[in-house]
């Protein structure tokens, strides 16, 4: 039998539990003992003393049949593949406010008119990038160059070395003479002798070694060939390989699909960014269509098309402008020419004027490009991350939560950019060093100058990237709903 005021009694061994409402929660319900059965079922695992037994079904306070009787809350009970373990809805006082799920839910998605409002951004933006490709390509090959970069090249191996006059008759044994085995070119398999200067009686090259020569005349001539370099392609490969097996191991589709996004990066910069620059074209100019390029493509093909993405996106093109912007500035207030000796030997190369500021600033965006990626999508993903585990969390909550870990990341970026500007200018730092520069004269020469913009530049606009992206993410996902 069953009672409107207690409900189904249950059949088989029992067990008493005590205290007021104990199994039934009606406050009308006498305090005295209910007999419930222990077993679990099938259904219910780790439901404890008060799951039903599995005799015959009781029946319902208002003589329906029980399934039909609690049919949504076993519906709203039942757990995912990844949910918890069941707690019968009878023990309210274990349940809490957020009990299912955490950290295991899917992604917000961005209602239509987010998307919407995305798309309204971007795609003028990727419009406008792929006029900018066609209109600054280069269709016409440049022309090739004369002097010694322009001279072919033959590999060889060393074969022997020996002490030298630099000049016959000289005595000063300031060189060595090496003979040189070549194995490429159309003299492979003949030798030549040829003379390379010393650094304080160490030669650059010893027996053994795998050298490149340039040949300027005669092949048949000893005196048409010139070491330049070593031969580096080996160990260049064996590393390649092994960061590739590194990042694929690690990431897996998603690292093969950062592997795909670098090669996409080689080929912007090397097939569009080096070719216009070479034709004559604005070198900033340059840099921004081919950094906006880059991140469309490396972005997209890593994470995918989607709101997060697109949030990331968004968050970077913001960050590239304002360091455009703040760089052409502070470059024209610093009076940053670019006019070193690098620009000078590119441009004797070249046999015509090339734009040093301009060199400067694409050099600029297309280093902070990287660090900034990283920004960008890691405080993307934190907010997605914080607004799965807990879809109630409030935007301004969500915010400040995602500005903490934002915080932390970037005062490492921000530090990883200098070190890198630093490393890269660390041979003219020992240089100022020898000479007892003061620290004031050292910071605002020409060279190291353009460095500091570079650094303070860039790390200016990571930090603007933390907020800037937490912000839109925010915006992005609370306009959004939790579900697949």
């Amino acid at each position: 039998m069953s009672s409107p005021r207690h409900g189904p009694r249950h059949r088989g061994d029992s067990t008493t539990r005590t205290g007021p409402h104990a199994a039934t929660g009606d406050p009308d319900a006498p305090t005295g003992p209910i007999e419930i059965d222990p077993r679990p079922t099938g259904r219910h695992r780790g439901g404890g003393e008060d799951d039903p037994g599995h005799g015959d079904p009781p029946t319902a306070p208002d003589g329906g049949h029980p399934d039909t009787a609690h049919a949504d809350a076993e519906q709203a009970d039942a757990p995912g593949p990844a949910g918890p373990e069941h707690v019968h809805p009878t023990d309210t006082p274990t349940l809490t406010g957020h009990g299912h799920g955490h950290g295991h839910g899917p992604a917000p998605h961005a209602d239509r008119r987010v998307r919407i409002a995305i798309a309204a951004l971007l795609v003028p933006a990727a419009v406008a990038t792929l006029v900018g490709l066609v209109l600054l390509f280069p269709f016409v090959r440049a022309e090739a160059l004369d002097g010694a970069a322009a001279l072919p090249r033959v590999t060889g191996t060393v074969a022997a070395t020996a002490q030298s006059d630099c000049s016959p008759g000289e005595g000063d044994r300031g060189c060595a003479a090496l003979t040189v085995r070549l194995t490429g070119g159309d003299a492979a398999g003949t030798s030549i002798v040829t003379l390379v200067s010393v650094v304080r009686g160490v030669s650059p090259f010893t027996t053994g070694d795998e050298v490149t020569l340039s040949v300027d005349g005669d092949i048949a001539d000893p005196e048409s060939y010139q070491i330049v370099d070593f031969q580096r392609e080996v160990p260049l490969l064996v590393l390649a390989l092994l960061f590739a097996a590194a990042v694929i191991a690690l990431g897996r589709f998603r690292g093969l699909a950062a592997l795909g996004s670098l090669v996409v990066t080689g080929v912007v910069l090397v097939g569009f960014v080096l070719p216009a620059i070479l034709a004559g074209r604005d070198p900033l100019l340059v840099a921004v269509v081919g950094c906006t390029a880059i991140m469309f493509c490396a972005l997209y093909l890593t994470h995918g098309f989607s709101s997060r993405t697109s949030t990331a996106v968004l968050g970077t093109f913001g960050s590239l402008v304002l360091i455009g912007v703040l760089g052409v500035a502070f470059a024209a207030a610093s009076r940053l020419t670019g006019a070193d000796e690098d620009t000078a030997s590119l441009a004797n190369t070249l046999g015509t004027a090339v734009d040093g500021r301009g060199l400067v600033l694409a050099g600029l965006m297309i280093g902070a490009l990287g660090a900034l990626d990283d920004v960008t999508v890691t405080q993307t993903s934190a907010v997605w991350e914080l607004r799965a585990a807990d879809p109630a969390l409030r935007p301004a909550a969500l915010f400040s939560a995602a500005m903490r870990i934002g915080r932390d990341h970037v005062a490492s970026a921000v530090n990883t950019l200098v070190l890198a500007y630093a490393g890269a200018a660390l041979p003219l730092l020992l240089l100022f060093s020898v000479a007892e520069r003061g620290l004031a004269d050292t910071l605002t020469s020409q060279v190291i100058a353009t460095e500091v913009v570079r650094t303070l530049v860039g790390s200016i606009g990571l930090v603007a990237a933390v907020p800037l992206t937490t912000a839109l993410a925010v915006v992005v996902s609370t306009r959004g709903r939790i579900g697949r």
